[in-house]
């Protein structure tokens, strides 16, 4: 770990030199990289000279013990300095951690209903509220790509795009099960219902670099939307379905009354499929016996269950049970978004000690 501490030190006094000289601007796209490293390096260097500067007081401080008068003040500065190179030798193997490439990617959030009927269809509407309200505690931009309302309100199914710095590192750990325990507004009895929905969410994918998509193994259909719209519903077929052979996937967009804006945004839907389905492919064929339960992505498992009646929500995954359903369903899910975070680089911490 210290031979690469060592090299980002001289990394970032390189790249300062680089961004630094005459000629820095003179190719934007470099200019751009170098910044974009030094933001990525600047924290990790800059924690390391706090840990250096606590060797040096550790050090001073061991000096001092020959010195009786001094020895209860050294023996105090030895105890503070240790337990603060502890704390900052945890926070380097953590920012050491590989960092994930689509960590700061914009999202496709996808939202099905599932087992439940109406009740589902309902939760789904509330999932995807509190979706968009800790989208906006983020100050991140939110655009409807997608929907296919059901008959009571709700949702049977809805794909929202959100950008934003950081969308995919904070959202990532939502793909999977999200299950309902509750009272429904039709249930005369006062019996509780169970329901469930799926959650994928999708880190956008960069149609440049990341996915072809051959025209010819496409299918595109256009047919007339469907629901509220007026007159214009019935004479413009305005929405667009589009059919990836290969693999079979199926992106619906009707929303806009532009037919070329609805294959433009179920294009991008497409690629963040087939991304999606590439990379679960590949952890597949990568999954050692030692798997994260966390960093799986299987959409099939049940992550996290929300008990009206109790005031509860439990993430299932890291057995973590928070009693302020209000506030969780009204976007306040930063407090679950970090313990999921730190679950998931302690098992990378563990499965690095593992192999080294």
């Amino acid at each position: 770990m210290h031979s690469k501490l060592l090299q980002l030190d001289k990394r970032l006094q390189e790249i300062d030199r680089l961004l630094s000289a005459e000629d820095a601007t003179r190719d934007m796209n470099r200019y751009r990289a170098l910044g974009q490293e030094r933001a990525e390096i600047e924290p990790v260097v800059s924690r390391f000279g706090e840990y250096r500067k606590a060797q040096a007081d550790e050090l001073a401080a061991q000096e001092m013990l020959s010195d009786p008068d001094m020895k209860a003040l050294a023996e105090e500065e030895i105890h503070g300095a240790r337990a603060k190179l502890t704390n900052l030798e945890d926070d380097l193997q953590r920012l050491l951690l590989p960092k994930d490439p689509n960590d700061e990617r914009n999202v496709f959030l996808e939202i099905r209903a599932g087992t439940g009927g109406d009740e589902s269809a309902l939760f789904a509407g509330d999932l995807l509220r509190m979706y968009l309200r800790f989208a906006e505690r983020n100050r991140w931009k939110t655009e409807m790509i997608s929907e296919s309302a059901s008959d009571l309100g709700g949702y049977k199914e809805v794909i929202v795009r959100i950008e934003g710095q950081g969308a995919y590192s904070k959202l990532k750990f939502e793909s999977g099960g999200h299950r309902v325990q509750r009272v429904p507004e039709t249930e005369a009895q006062g019996r509780i219902h169970t329901s469930a929905c799926t959650v994928a969410v999708l880190p956008e994918a960069d149609e440049i670099n990341d996915v072809k998509i051959d025209p010819t193994e496409i299918r595109i259909d256009v047919y007339r939307a469907s629901g509220a719209g007026g007159q214009h519903v019935n004479k413009t077929e305005s929405a667009v379905r589009i059919t990836h052979l290969p693999t079979n996937i199926v992106v619906e967009c009707q929303d806009d009354r532009s037919q070329h804006k609805n294959k433009e945004r179920a294009m991008k839907v497409l690629a963040a499929r087939i991304k999606d389905k590439q990379v679960q492919e590949q952890q597949k064929k990568e999954a050692s016996q030692r798997k994260s339960l966390i960093g799986s992505g299987d959409r099939s498992e049940r992550i996290r269950t929300y008990n009206f009646p109790q005031g509860r929500v439990t993430d299932h995954r890291i057995n973590l049970t928070l009693y302020k359903i209000d506030a969780i369903m009204d976007g306040d899910i930063s407090e679950l978004s970090q313990a999921l975070t730190a679950e998931f680089q302690a098992e990378q911490l563990a499965a690095l000690g593992e192999n080294g």
